[in-house]
């Protein structure tokens, strides 16, 4: 079976963590936990950075962080991770979504405009399967507007918009380092920021929120989103390879789209466009309406040839529980992200995929589209 993805790690990544378990204090206030976050820092241009549990845990303080007034709107894409959702909504705000790009499947500066209210206090902006959103126009549409941006890096580790790092523009921004990030600690997840303030709220929302004369008397309600010792060490040892890994993750997009340039049934992502070059944080396949064969009728013969695949995400607006949760109401239309998710999916193309293996699938697909 050629699976979707598959982490790989390094001897020194696992010799890494071997000698942190050495240390005696191998809990979220230790050395390691310290330098992975001074590193990260330093790699995204940012002056902070707070570790965390994971991205989810991530997005959820970096957006109480911000001090929003409950029922505040937050500007969202339709086209997402579930976890972007529920920070806003988590946090006692109103998510607000947007359509995608045809062509990044990314949010850009005409779809959040499209959406603005004076109820509207943020932007929660997502870099989406390896190209950049349209960040650099919508950072400054929300300074104009005195709006919050909100950053979802999770799939974006080594990218640049315009020459500045994904990362580095959000009031905050969020990482995530589950198994299948360029970046992995298997969990894990970071919040940046350039705001000393932020940063304490942060590192205090993700301890408890202890109080800082008595201990025992907190500030806020917080969490216990400590990463550990072990995450950061492994953590700091691929954070090295990073040039190495999106070496690699590009030269598996360029073999695919050599593949299947010509194929006819299927829009597939771009290598370069003008902001940005693909860093393939997967690769999306998302078949064309002249196509015969429907999305699960071909993952299904895929997988009958030992080829595993992943649908793309579902549209956040038809989530089962804002009917439950009777927050989505308003009957709008978001057909590029309805698109998307009805007929894309993603072919394997983890980091220790053969070129072989790829030349495999890419011409198995191209005999169950004809």
């Amino acid at each position: 079976m050629i699976k979707v993805f598959e982490p790989r790690l390094s001897t020194k990544d696992k010799l890494s963590v071997l000698s942190s378990l050495n240390k005696s204090n191998i809990s979220g206030s230790s050395e390691e936990v310290l330098k992975f976050e001074s590193y990260l820092a330093r790699t995204f241009d940012r002056k902070f950075a707070v570790a965390l549990t994971n991205g989810t845990t991530a997005l959820e303080v970096a957006v109480k962080s911000l001090d929003f007034n409950e029922g505040d709107e937050i500007i969202v894409p339709s086209f997402t991770i579930i976890s972007c959702l529920s920070a806003i909504i988590r946090n006692g705000l109103t998510p607000v979504f947007c359509d995608v790009d045809p062509i990044t499947w990314n949010m850009n500066i005409d779809n959040v405009k499209r959406v603005t209210t004076k109820k509207t206090k943020g932007v929660l902006m997502v870099h989406t399967y390896g190209l950049p959103a349209d960040a650099t126009n919508i950072k400054n549409f929300c300074d104009d507007n005195n709006l919050k941006l909100i950053e979802d890096t999770a799939e974006a580790h080594g990218q640049l918009e315009k020459r500045k790092k994904c990362g580095s523009f959000g009031d905050v921004s969020t990482l995530s380092f589950y198994a299948n990030k360029h970046i992995t600690t298997g969990e894990g997840g970071m919040v940046l920021t350039n705001d000393k303030n932020i940063y304490k709220k942060c590192k205090s929302l993700r301890n408890l929120c202890f109080g800082t004369k008595n201990r025992f008397n907190h500030d806020d309600i917080g969490w216990n989103y400590r990463m550990t010792n072990l995450q950061a060490a492994l953590g700091c040892g691929q954070l090295k390879n990073i040039k190495k890994i999106l070496k690699r993750k590009r030269e598996i997009g360029k073999r695919y789209i050599s593949i299947l340039k010509n194929c006819q049934n299927i829009q597939i992502q771009n290598y370069k466009t003008k902001l940005s070059t693909n860093i393939f944080w997967v690769f999306g396949v998302v078949l064309k309406k002249e196509c015969k064969n429907s999305r699960d009728q071909i993952v299904k013969k895929l997988m009958k040839k030992n080829i595993q695949t992943r649908n793309f995400f579902y549209p956040m607006y038809k989530q089962k529980i804002l009917k439950k949760l009777k927050i989505f109401k308003k009957k709008e239309k978001f057909p590029i992200s309805d698109y998307l998710s009805s007929n894309g999916f993603y072919l394997p193309s983890g980091l220790g995929i053969k070129n072989s293996e790829i030349d495999y699938v890419g011409k198995t697909l191209i005999e169950i589209l004809n």
